[in-house]
């Protein structure tokens, strides 16, 4: 089972299309694969940023989940309700794991142990989960073309985005910053 998700992980960050074409990927445990990726990205990212800010790894760890839920609430909607294709035909489980095995690349921040390359190291496996998350989509919604897959992950993050900015200027006096 171990060595399956080693397996799973490696084929996310070497940018596999086939990943997503495989339908042993979205069996039983690809569920539990893509949280169990989620919630350790999430954990490489605070530990990775725990140099320049500290974090709460717990508070990480569902917040890394939350986001997951909404991402692939959002991707759904926009992909399959909004824009699909005319061969586009999906379900939200899929969806749900393609996010989650999307963000393989992510534990790499778990190398991210100078200071001095945190910020680096963070912002190009974010690309690179951009880079994930467009391939799966593309695989996953039978998108005939990576734009179009490319336009709804772009959606996606400016609508967190929007509603992240608003939280943190709505909230800016309450905000734990020294």
């Amino acid at each position: 089972m171990f060595d399956e998700l080693l397996k799973i992980i490696y084929r996310s960050i070497k940018l596999d299309k086939n990943l997503y074409k495989d339908p042993k990927t979205f069996e039983e445990p690809s569920l539990y694969y893509a949280c169990l990726i989620i919630i350790l990205d999430g954990i490489a990212g605070a530990f990775a940023i725990s140099s320049i800010y500290k974090t709460n790894i717990f508070l990480t760890g569902i917040t890394a989940i939350l986001s997951w839920l909404v991402w692939a609430i959002l991707i759904y909607v926009i992909g399959t309700k909004l824009f699909p294709d005319s061969g586009t035909e999906s379900n939200f489980r899929k969806i749900l794991v393609t996010v989650g095995l999307a963000h393989a690349p992510g534990l790499l921040r778990f190398f991210a142990v100078i200071p001095e390359l945190v910020i680096p190291i963070v912002f190009f496996t974010q690309f690179w989960i951009f880079a994930a998350l467009v391939i799966g989509i593309k695989e996953v919604l039978n998108f005939k073309s990576n734009f179009k897959s490319f336009g709804v992950i772009l959606i996606t993050f400016l609508i967190i985005a929007l509603i992240s900015i608003s939280y943190v200027v709505n909230n800016f006096n309450s905000l734990p910053i020294n």
